[in-house]
């Protein structure tokens, strides 16, 4: 096989929250929702690829001192080098090993710049799914064959040193049919209609408080957002319990949002959960704490030693700290339980670590090996969607999705883009009473039978060169 980048083009939609969507030190209101669109040649054939994605504040970097414009230049500038690197880049043998050239060079060029290994990745990773993208579509297989056949050329081993020969269907299972929906809890989300301030209610047809979403979606999944305050996480925490004791079950994680710099102030805090005997029912639907330490800190040989000295620790993942292609590995050897896939860290990465957990589960059938699968306010029809795809082929059975509650659905989009989305994924999405298509939760889950049939995920033509061109696009024009 041969695969070789002829161009790639960029165009970006403005897209707002119904409301506030705070996270950390962020709090979302609006954001260019960037689409990257690589034309190919796959064995002397051309093909075109598409992936998107939201460019949020502060996730990235995390840094209270920089205005968000500062931000997003950073984001677009890592996503154009590896967009540059790609159209540079020789012919390939495989996707896999094209994406390995862009990752090195950009790992290079990243070296005297003051960007982060999780900033600069997440512009190989636009650049890896466009790739992906086009592979698929050419080739006529959907993602999961690609990746179980392994027609992708991924090398296990050349990111997880252990795994040498082994291949992805050695060690992936089948994709599951429906995923449950990991409901995200804000630090800001009301969580009754008591909690609304009056003038501050929403009239657009969705369900805005957590109550409200509960009953709507039949959920049985939650992520909690914590502040870092015992008191107010505890009497947050109390309340969401009660509004799911009706549910049949409930299996939620917490979201430390790297709130600690040391280990002792997060241990604190979960020494009054723990303690509180209202809360024991609830906590014990506890599946992990998410990055409950700063990205500066949470691998560091203090937290390993006092992580690994604490016996009866919570399970916990990294999220913000996952920044290479080995540091799922360092996780587990700091005293995590494993770490998170998203697909702005990297397609192949999240497969890498996916066969890593499965390796170590295998060889130690006692321990305890996450991979998890984590949100970035994914809206459809092209990232969400994806995101889905990928995880469904690592076997992970549930997933944060939160861009349906912070988005109106796909209202953003042209009406073409959506009777395209209702007719290509009737089960995923429906038509919402106002005519905009919305992701389909029942009884807590989603349907991925489309997903799964499609190349990579949404399976339809898409004009993304109908949005504005970036060369033409301006911060301004969120009105922030």
């Amino acid at each position: 096989m041969s695969i070789v980048v002829e161009d790639i083009q960029m165009h970006v939609l403005n897209m707002r929250t119904r409301f506030p969507f705070k996270y950390g030190i962020a709090s979302l209101v609006a954001l260019p929702h960037l689409f990257v669109r690589a034309e190919v040649q796959v064995n002397g054939t051309k093909a075109v690829g598409i992936t998107s994605e939201g460019l949020p504040p502060k996730w990235f970097t995390k840094n209270p001192d920089t205005r968000f414009e500062t931000d997003l230049e950073a984001m677009l500038e890592v996503i154009s080098k590896a967009v540059t690197f790609a159209c540079e880049s020789d012919e390939a043998e495989t996707v896999f090993d094209l994406w390995m050239r862009i990752y090195e060079a950009q790992a290079n060029w990243a070296e005297s710049t003051p960007h982060p290994p999780l900033l600069w990745g997440f512009g190989v990773s636009l650049v890896e799914r466009a790739l992906i993208d086009a592979f698929c579509r050419v080739t006529g297989q959907t993602f999961h064959q690609a990746v179980h056949k392994n027609a992708l050329g991924i090398r296990l081993g050349a990111v997880h040193d252990e795994l040498g020969q082994v291949l992805p269907g050695d060690l992936l299972p089948q994709a599951p049919l429906s995923v449950n929906v990991r409901h995200t809890v804000g630090l800001a989300d009301p969580l009754t209609a008591a909690d609304v301030p009056s003038g501050e209610e929403l009239d657009d047809g969705l369900p805005y408080t957590l109550e409200e979403n509960i009953q709507h979606y039949g959920l049985t999944h939650l992520k909690i957002k914590l502040c870092g305050d015992s008191e107010q996480d505890l009497s947050r925490l109390t309340c969401i319990a009660g509004l799911m004791e009706n549910q049949p079950s409930c299996a939620f994680t917490l979201d430390g949002n790297e709130q600690y710099t040391e280990v002792d102030p997060f241990r604190e805090l979960w020494s009054s959960i723990v303690a509180d005997g209202d809360l024991e029912p609830f906590m014990r639907g506890l599946i992990f704490v998410e990055q409950p330490l700063h990205r500066d800190v949470a691998l560091s040989d203090d937290a390993r030693d006092v992580l690994l000295a604490w016996q009866d620790r919570p399970p916990m993942i990294i999220d913000e700290s996952d920044s290479g292609l080995h540091v799922g590995r360092d996780a587990l050897d700091t005293g995590y339980v494993g770490t998170s896939h998203k697909n702005c860290k990297g397609v192949f990465k999240g497969i890498a670590n996916a066969c890593l957990m499965e390796s170590r589960r295998r060889a130690d059938p006692q321990g305890r090996y996450v991979l998890s699968s984590e949100d970035l306010a994914g809206v459809g029809p092209v990232a969400m969607i994806q995101d889905l795809a990928v995880i469904a082929t690592l076997g992970i059975t549930h997933s944060e999705r939160n861009g349906h509650h912070y988005f109106a659905g796909l209202s953003m989009y042209p009406q073409a883009i959506q009777k395209a989305v209702l007719s290509h994924h009737g089960t995923l999405y429906r038509r919402h009473d106002r005519g905009f298509p919305t992701l389909d939760v029942r009884d807590g889950r989603v349907d991925l039978t489309t997903v799964l049939a499609a190349p990579f995920g949404y399976g339809f033509d898409m004009d993304t060169t109908q949005f504005t061109s970036l060369s033409d696009w301006s911060a301004d024009s969120l009105a922030l």
